[in-house]
């Protein structure tokens, strides 16, 4: 059984910049009820938390069920279960509170998303598009790069 609840899954650049033929994955965010890890009493963690070593810190248990834990946000594919426990997924994009997540716009959620996709990548600063049908970015390192040659006649 998993400690999960899928929130939504949505397409986002595979990289993190939106441009002419960029690459699109599927992102999911994976959300922990309260009651997960709750010593509140009846929860069935009286003895402790464990998922303490890989989620934000448990949160008192709420009689609607709306609240989260947490969020997890991966990307789809990603392996589930490490040495730690089989619910920790392997290397997840973002991993936040439920709190945060719900105080969180979703242009702040969006930021956050392609900063983690993008990694310490340089960030596409322009697309350039040629009257033939070329296009080439220019990236905040100086690099510039051509993605599609022009057409041919």
């Amino acid at each position: 059984m998993s400690i999960y609840a899928t929130l939504w899954h949505l397409k986002f650049p595979r990289y993190g910049d939106d441009h002419t033929d960029c690459e699109w994955i599927d992102v999911i965010a994976q959300g922990v009820p309260a009651h997960i890890g709750s010593l509140t009493f009846g929860c069935g963690y009286e003895s402790g938390d464990p998922y303490a070593d890989f989620l934000p810190p448990a949160i008192e248990a709420d009689d609607d069920g709306v609240r989260l834990r947490a969020v997890v946000l991966i990307t789809a594919g990603t392996e589930k279960g490490t040495s730690r426990s089989g619910q920790e997924y392997v290397n997840p994009l973002l991993v936040m509170s439920g709190s945060v997540y719900a105080a969180l716009s979703f242009g702040e959620l969006h930021e956050q998303l392609c900063a983690a996709l993008h990694g310490d990548r340089p960030r596409v600063t322009m697309e350039i598009l040629g009257g033939d049908g070329s296009v080439r970015l220019a990236f905040d390192d100086g690099q510039v790069k051509q993605i599609r040659r022009k057409l041919d006649s």
